[in-house]
């Protein structure tokens, strides 16, 4: 299916890049909305995020104020002339919120794993004409995000952009929601008409990682960014590590560096950030790996093994090095490499040994 894209053409913004969509996850309260608002508002933000309805991992959580959240989006566009925007997940969201005037929505990334989800909210918003943002389902399938973009674009809404957050892993990872850059990268390949935004709150869960990740995205070419900032952030009842407070944004926003989007995929500095993404994945196997050489140091000591087993270590050895041979590694590179991960995963071993 092809799909069929037109502009946002978000009233009285621009094209410039980047766009800027940005405040709190949650909508709290009526004053925590319009101190965040106004300072946004004033470091030239033109368009507030603000989560209505929240769906939580686990019940018992803070789930979002609802439908009395909406009069203060509203007066966040009557008195201080932003856009709003937020996430819908159900057909009475959707009217809900267009009913109270909001300008843009978004779906979620939990929604968007759900194909009768996706298909419930693009029936409801057959001959609407509203932007319509849609978020990575939380699974890495490029597919299902794209089958999500497909059935808005069968329901009429032309008006489309997606929001990359990074997709879910099991795994403890820098990141929260690793990002998988080649992902949209292929997304931009397959529809270079669509409009892609990068979450870096949600992708690295952490303020911290926020500044480096608005950079990358704009590195990428990427059209916007979606960001959470809160008034008193660690406060916040949703989210609190990974929101920003509005002066924290504007200096974040202020050191980017925007470049060119008409450079190649294939260029030094995109096959330079694949390969930043690898040497993350490296790291994060072999910390993977030292956790299971913890617990082999723990059976060791509970059953009176040594920990150096001569036979499995040559076993190792020979066994990588003939791989990275085929590969079109030299033996001995593989080889020092292993003998490097094996004098660690010793190092740990004693460590969990010598354990009081």
């Amino acid at each position: 299916m092809t799909l069929h894209i037109t502009p946002l053409n978000l009233p009285g913004i621009g094209n410039e890049r980047p766009l800027i969509i940005a405040g709190p996850c949650s909508a709290e309260s009526e004053e925590q909305v319009m101190n965040t608002a106004a300072q946004l508002a004033a470091k030239g933000v033109r368009i507030l995020r603000a989560g209505i309805w929240k769906p939580r991992t686990k019940p018992g959580g803070f789930e979002g104020v609802g439908a009395a959240g909406l009069p203060w989006l509203k007066r966040v566009k009557d008195e201080l002339g932003m856009l709003t925007a937020t996430e819908v997940a159900t057909p009475k969201h959707v009217e809900a919120a267009l009913e109270a005037g909001v300008d843009i929505l978004w779906i979620g990334a939990r929604t968007m794993a759900n194909p009768f989800a996706v298909q419930e909210l693009a029936d409801s918003l057959k001959g609407k004409d509203v932007p319509v943002l849609v978020k990575n389902p939380v699974n890495p399938d490029l597919e299902l995000w794209i089958g999500g973009l497909e059935r808005l674009n069968g329901a009429g809404i032309t008006r489309l952009a997606v929001i990359h957050r990074g997709f879910s892993s099991y795994d403890k990872r820098i990141y929260r929601n690793p990002p998988m850059w080649h992902l949209p990268i292929e997304l931009h390949r397959r529809i270079p008409e669509l409009p892609i935004l990068c979450d870096p709150s949600h992708i690295g869960g952490a303020r911290e990682l926020i500044a480096p990740l608005c950079q990358q995205a704009m590195d990428l070419g990427f059209n916007g960014l979606i960001v959470e900032s809160h008034c008193s952030p660690d406060c916040a009842l949703s989210d609190a590590r990974q929101q920003v407070t509005p002066d924290v944004l504007n200096f974040i926003l202020d050191k980017l560096v925007i470049r060119d989007v008409s450079h190649s995929t294939d260029s030094l500095e995109n096959l330079r950030r694949q390969i930043d993404e690898i040497d993350n994945g490296i790291i994060e196997l072999l910390n993977k790996r030292m956790r299971i050489s913890r617990e082999i140091g723990q059976y060791k000591r509970e059953h009176a093994m040594t920990i150096v087993q001569a036979k499995r270590y040559s076993e190792i050895l020979d066994k990588r090095g003939a791989q990275g041979v085929l590969c079109g590694m030299s033996s001995d590179f593989v080889r020092n490499i292993y003998e490097a991960i094996h004098e660690e995963s010793v190092r740990q071993q004693v460590e969990v040994m010598n354990k009081n």
